[in-house]
């Protein structure tokens, strides 16, 4: 395999001189027609579908994309990944997300992962039986509180990727597994390191009957850290014993690892990068104490699914691939800054949040693999918001704003309560629905003044006034993925499909997708600031300095 900067591939010239001949692309509010909405779509894990009608590509662009993929070897670089091989070179670590799905500790070519003698699939596979085992007890009632009774909720204590995903993916089932008569415990999140965070949880939680999560890979997190201790103090201020409250999940050489301080501690390894970790005890533990461990089950099901689906050569019938390819189009050769992931469903709401760490954290680099300067674009801006909220937010700036923003949408034939009233002739999953087509179509096809939604220009009343304010270019580019019901298979695809798509597309631009060295200077210079208050010092640097005494440090 190679490892090429994108604009030195063949590919990228040949689709340079395809824009060229094009102009600024292709139009879509021409392109966009009935059979192509029936016919654009490409099968996703766990019955989801992607649907690509609205996508500014035709056949000869889709070619050379293809061609594109075969040239980077994305195919080939995506098996040598689960194979083991090193492709994080900037921390010389393997990438293993993929392995935590697997059902028997091999990868999904059926091989085995060793390091330094250890059968890494199987330590994943212990390390799953092992939380489960625990979850188990707790809704047993074997492993109880300090006070006796059982456990009735759980707080995961993390920043950054032991949050973000969880949290996500929690939000994302609750409604269904209350629906479902799954839900175990009630979840709740701790993060961010002020103080008013930790407060407002607690002080909504019945502590005797709380188990606390603590989740730092290193053990050393500083914000993850002071809200534990944050914590400890208001349990000892209650009279809880802390040690009956706490579990960890951390790796095996970090100070929180077989510690008497908790229940019981979980671990994880260099190989599964925090955005990443999902899968793995980070995500694995809270939502096998919250909804069961079959549950988690189901969804590693659904991921492992999509993770299959990804080693399809052919990028019609493998939609992370395609979403990546069509996403680096629209990125290098249209110019678009950014995305939107826009789900219609409120079980959703922090779906986007979590994307844009394991997009922008992966893909959001200046430097190639080997630490050189790149001349072209890479990870996009990402941002999002629950529709239809966001139609009363920013999708003004969508519809008539002087960027143009590709749309990845989401959406559910079903809600997951299955509750709901017919009002004025509709129900309101029926009203959400139609809101999310009609966005596609408003989008894809806009308007002219005057005109009535409908016609492409040309077929109607084009201009019968000179107020463009009331005009909405259309040419917006969007994707739409969407099933019947999002239960816990289908958000593991989901997931699943977002993390490949993220790979695929840093493979093209030739980054390592798998550090992340942009987060560490400010935690830097935090720890500066800090040491050198407790020594009664300034850091050493004037203007930082400066801003500490304006923020009272």
């Amino acid at each position: 395999m190679d490892f090429i900067d994108f604009d030195k591939t063949a590919a990228f010239k040949n689709l340079s001189i395809l824009l060229a001949g094009r102009g600024k692309g292709l139009d879509l509010r021409s392109l966009l027609d009935a059979g192509r909405v029936e016919n654009c779509q490409t099968p996703m894990a766990a019955g989801l579908r992607y649907c690509w009608a609205a996508k500014a590509v035709d056949k000869e662009i889709l070619e050379a994309l293809a061609a594109l993929a075969e040239e980077q070897e994305l195919i080939a670089k995506f098996r040598a990944l689960l194979e083991g091989e090193i492709i994080n070179t900037g921390e010389n670590r393997k990438v293993l997300h993929h392995l935590l799905r697997s059902q028997d500790g091999k990868t999904l070519t059926g091989r085995q992962v060793n390091f330094d003698g250890r059968d890494i699939g199987a330590f994943y596979q212990a390390e799953l039986a092992r939380f489960s085992a625990f979850a188990r007890k707790v809704h047993g009632g074997e492993i109880r509180g300090s006070t006796g009774r059982s456990f009735s909720h759980v707080v995961q204590i993390g920043i950054g990727g032991s949050d973000l995903g969880p949290r996500a993916l929690y939000i994302a089932l609750e409604n269904w597994a209350q629906k479902e008569g799954r839900q175990k415990l009630k979840a709740k999140f701790i993060s961010n390191v002020d103080p008013d965070d930790a407060s407002q949880v607690i002080d909504s939680l019945p502590l005797g009957e709380t188990l606390f999560i603590l989740v730092s890979k290193s053990g050393t997190t500083q914000e993850t850290l002071s809200n534990e201790l944050f914590v400890k103090a208001k349990l000892q201020r209650a009279a809880l014993d802390p040690s009956k409250h706490l579990a960890a999940v951390t790796s095996e050489t970090s100070p929180l690892a077989h510690n008497p301080a908790y229940l019981d501690s979980f671990y994880i390894d260099d190989f599964i990068g925090g955005r990443y970790s999902s899968s793995s005890a980070v995500g694995g533990l809270i939502l096998s104490l919250a909804f069961g461990p079959e549950v988690f089950a189901e969804f590693l099901a659904g991921a492992r699914e999509a993770d299959r689906a990804a080693l399809e050569p052919d990028i019609m019938k493998n939609a992370a691939l395609l979403d990546a390819l069509t996403g680096v189009w629209e990125r290098n050769f249209l110019g678009f800054p950014s995305t939107a992931v826009l789900p219609y469903s409120q079980a959703l709401s922090r779906f986007p949040a979590h994307l844009q760490q394991l997009d922008m954290e992966s893909n959001g680099k200046r430097v190639n693999r080997e630490g050189k300067p790149l001349a072209y674009a890479t990870g996009p801006v990402v941002f999002g918001e629950p529709g239809t909220n966001g139609q009363h937010s920013f999708y003004q700036l969508l519809h008539q704003g002087t960027d143009l923003v590709p749309l990845q949408f989401i959406g559910f034939t079903e809600s997951q309560r299955k509750d709901d009233v017919e009002v004025e002739g509709s129900f309101s999953q029926t009203k959400l629905l139609a809101n999310l087509a009609a966005q596609i179509v408003a989008f894809a096809q806009g308007q002219r003044p005057g005109q009535r939604p409908g016609p492409k220009p040309g077929q109607g009343p084009d201009r019968d006034s000179a107020d463009c304010s009331k005009e909405f270019p259309g040419g917006r580019p969007s994707s739409l993925i969407y099933g019947k019901r999002l239960d816990p298979a289908a958000l593991g695809g989901l997931l699943a499909h977002f993390e490949n798509k993220v790979m695929f597309q840093g493979f093209i631009w030739n980054l390592n997708s798998f550090d992340q060295e942009g987060v560490q200077l400010g935690k830097v210079l935090a720890k500066k600031v800090l040491s050198a208050k407790a020594k009664g010092q300034g850091s050493g640097d004037p203007v930082l300095d400066a801003y500490s005494r304006l923020l009272g440090v």
